[in-house]
C-alpha cells in the first residue's frame, strides 16, 4: 500500500493551502498588533518627553491623533465650573480656526464627554441627538471619539478625535486611546507640580524683593514694584492699587500697572463700586466677570475677568488688590488666588509702612517747625522788640528825628506782627484751620497785589470762629484782598483778624487811591453788607484819612445765624 495512502488513526487530513492562509492571517494581525503597540509607546514617549505643561498639552494631542491616524483632533481642558478653559486643536489650519471664530465652549457632544466622564464613541456625529451642530467654515465631520484625562480622581480634560483614516473609530482605537489617556495623565501631573514649584520660586523672589523695597530706609516705589511683580506672576493685563481716602469716602487708584493704564492712577473710584466693596466687606478674595467696573469708560472691555483683594492694615481693609484680564486671557486659577492673596498681604504691610513713614516724617516737621517758632520767639522777636525799644528811646533824646525813628518803630512793629504770624502758622499742624486758610487766602492773592499782603491775628481765632462763621470770614478777607487788586492800585495791603469774648472784627487796609465819596453798590460790597447782616453785625467801608480804603467787618459772637448753623 503506497505511503500517501496510509492514514494515522485519530488524525484528519487537512487542506496545506488554507493553514497557510490561517498562519499568515495571525502573522498580519500580530504584526498590525505590535505596530499599534511599538505607535503607542511612541505616543507614549512624546507624551512624557516635555515637562512644560503647555507643551505637554500640545503633545498630547498629537499623540492622540497620530495613534488613531485621526484627521482631527483636539484636548479640552476643563475649568472649575465644568465649562472648557483650553482648547487645543489639531489638524486643523490656523487660518480656517481663525474663519471659524471662537472656539469650542463645551456644548453638544463635547459637553457630553464632560457630563459623562466616560468614553464616547460615535460612528456619525449628526445622527446623535446631543449634537448642536457645527459653526460656519467648519470641516466636516463624521466619526467621533471622546476619551476623558483623569488626574488624581480628577477630570482634568478630555481627548476629541473624528475623521479616522479607517472611517470609524474601533473598540481598539479606544482601548489604545484610554492606555494614551493614562500616560497623560501622569505627564499633566508632573508638569503641574514642576509649574507649581516654579511659581513658588517666582513667588519666593518676588516677595523678597519686595520685602528688601519694605525694608529700605530709602523705599522708593514699592507699590509700583508690587503691581509689576504680580502682573508678571499671575500673567494679569492691569493691576491696581486702590486705597481709601479718609476725606471722601471714595477710593482711588494709588498705583496702576498695565496696558492702558498711564491715566488711571489717580482717578476716584466711587465708594459704591461694588466690586470692591464687596472684598472690602467679606475680607475675601472676590472675583466678577469683566472690567467695567475698575477701568473709566475709556478702559473699558465686554470680556474677561476681574480679582479683588482686601487690604488689611492693623486689622481693618483700607483698600484692595485689583487684578484684570482682558477677554482674551485665561480665566484665574486657584493658584492664581492664593498668589494675589499672598500679594495682598504684603501691599497692606507696605501700606502700613507708607502711613508710618508718612506719620514719622509729619512728626519731624512739626518738630522742627516748633524749634523754628522757638527759635523766632526767643531770640529774634525779642531782638527786633529790643530795638524798637531802644529808637523810642533815641527819639526822645532826638527830637528833630522823632517822626523818622517813629516810622521805624512801626515797621519793626509791623515786622514783629509778621512774625508771630509765621510762628503760628508753624506751630499749627491742622491745614483745615481758620488761620490756614486765611493764609492760603492770601498768598493765593498775593499775585494779584504790588506786593503781598500782611496778615496778622488776635485772639482765639481758630477756637471761637467756626461753622458758618468761619465760612463768612473767610470769604469776606476773600472778596475784600480781590477789590483791592481790581480797583485800589494799591503798593501794600494789610489784613488783621481779631476775636474778643464776644466780637469778631476783621479789618482790611490799602494805602490806594481810596473809594469814591458815593460808594457804588456793587456785587462785591453787597455780599460783603449780607454776610454781616447775616450774623447781626455789620460793615463799614471808608477812606483813610491817610490815603488808601479801610474795610471793617464785625459780628457778634454766639449771634443766632452762628448758633443755628
Amino acid at each position: 500500500m503506497a505511503d500517501d495512502h496510509l492514514q494515522v488513526p485519530g488524525r484528519r487530513r487537512t487542506d496545506p493551502d488554507k493553514t497557510i492562509g490561517e498562519s499568515l492571517d495571525r502573522a498580519h494581525l500580530v504584526l498590525a498588533d505590535q505596530g499599534r503597540l511599538r505607535s503607542l509607546l511612541r505616543a507614549n514617549q512624546a507624551v512624557v518627553e516635555d515637562i512644560e505643561l503647555a507643551h505637554v498639552l500640545r503633545h498630547i494631542a498629537e499623540a492622540a491623533v497620530a495613534l488613531v491616524e485621526a484627521q482631527y483632533g483636539a484636548l479640552g481642558v476643563i475649568d472649575r465650573d465644568g465649562g472648557l478653559e483650553q482648547f487645543i486643536h489639531v489638524g486643523m489650519e490656523e487660518e480656517l480656526a481663525h474663519q471659524i471664530g471662537h472656539l469650542p465652549e463645551g456644548l453638544g457632544i463635547l459637553g457630553a464627554v464632560i457630563e459623562s466622564e466616560h468614553p464616547i464613541r460615535l460612528d456619525d456625529l449628526g445622527e446623535d441627538p446631543r449634537s448642536v451642530g457645527f459653526p460656519v467654515h467648519h470641516p466636516p465631520m463624521r466619526s467621533f471619539l471622546g476619551v476623558p484625562i483623569r488626574v488624581r480622581d480628577e477630570i482634568y480634560g478630555n481627548l476629541y478625535l473624528t475623521n479616522p483614516a479607517a472611517g470609524s473609530f474601533s473598540e481598539e482605537d479606544e482601548e489604545l486611546v484610554l492606555a494614551l489617556a493614562s500616560t497623560a495623565a501622569i505627564a499633566i501631573d508632573n508638569a503641574r507640580r514642576f509649574e507649581e514649584s516654579r511659581r513658588l520660586q517666582r513667588l519666593s523672589g518676588a516677595l523678597a524683593e519686595i520685602n528688601a523695597a519694605l525694608l529700605s530706609p530709602d523705599a522708593g516705589d514699592v507699590f509700583g514694584v508690587l503691581a509689576e511683580r504680580v502682573a508678571t506672576l499671575v500673567d494679569a493685563d492691569v493691576v491696581c492699587i486702590v486705597v481709601s481716602d479718609t476725606l471722601t469716602g471714595d477710593y482711588r487708584i494709588e498705583t496702576a500697572r498695565g496696558i492702558g493704564t498711564e491715566s488711571l492712577e489717580g482717578a476716584v473710584v466711587p465708594a459704591s463700586n461694588t466690586l470692591i466693596s464687596a472684598a472690602m466687606s467679606g475680607g475675601g478674595v472676590v472675583v466678577a466677570d469683566g472690567v467695567t467696573e475698575l477701568l473709566s469708560e475709556q478702559q473699558q472691555n465686554t470680556g474677561g475677568s476681574t480679582v479683588a483683594v482686601p487690604l488689611i492694615v492693623t486689622g481693618a481693609p483700607v483698600g484692595a488688590l485689583c487684578v484684570t484680564r482682558d477677554e482674551s486671557g485665561r480665566r484665574f486659577s486657584p493658584e492664581d488666588l492664593s498668589t494675589l492673596a499672598e500679594f495682598a498681604a504684603q501691599a497692606g504691610l507696605a501700606l502700613a509702612l507708607a502711613q508710618a513713614r508718612v506719620d514719622r516724617q509729619r512728626l519731624d516737621l512739626i518738630e522742627e517747625r516748633a524749634r523754628i517758632a522757638r527759635d523766632l520767639h526767643d531770640n529774634v522777636i525779642q531782638r527786633l522788640f529790643g530795638t524798637g525799644l531802644g529808637l523810642q528811646a533815641l527819639a526822645a533824646r532826638l527830637p528833630e528825628h522823632a517822626i523818622a525813628i517813629s516810622a521805624q518803630v512801626a515797621e519793626i512793629d509791623a515786622a514783629i506782627a509778621d512774625f508771630r504770624t509765621a510762628i503760628f502758622t508753624l506751630q499749627t499742624s491742622d491745614p483745615e484751620s481758620v488761620r490756614h486758610r486765611l493764609i492760603d487766602v492770601a498768598n493765593e492773592l498775593a499775585p494779584m497785589l504790588q506786593s503781598p499782603p500782611r496778615i496778622a491775628f488776635a485772639g482765639p481765632v481758630d477756637l471761637l470762629v467756626t461753622s458758618r462763621l468761619a465760612e463768612d470770614v473767610i470769604a469776606v478777607v476773600r472778596e475784600a484782598l480781590s477789590n483791592v487788586a481790581r480797583h485800589a492800585h494799591a503798593n501794600s495791603a494789610e489784613v488783621s483778624v481779631s476775636v474778643t469774648a464776644s466780637l469778631v472784627t476783621v479789618l482790611v487796609e490799602d494805602d490806594g487811591v481810596g473809594v469814591p465819596e458815593k460808594l457804588p453798590r456793587s456785587s462785591g460790597t453787597a455780599n460783603l453788607l449780607m454776610r454781616a447782616h447775616a450774623h447781626g453785625g455789620t460793615c463799614e467801608i471808608e477812606r483813610r484819612s491817610t490815603g488808601g480804603t479801610r474795610v471793617r467787618w464785625r459780628v457778634p459772637l454766639g449771634s443766632t445765624s452762628q448758633a443755628s448753623s
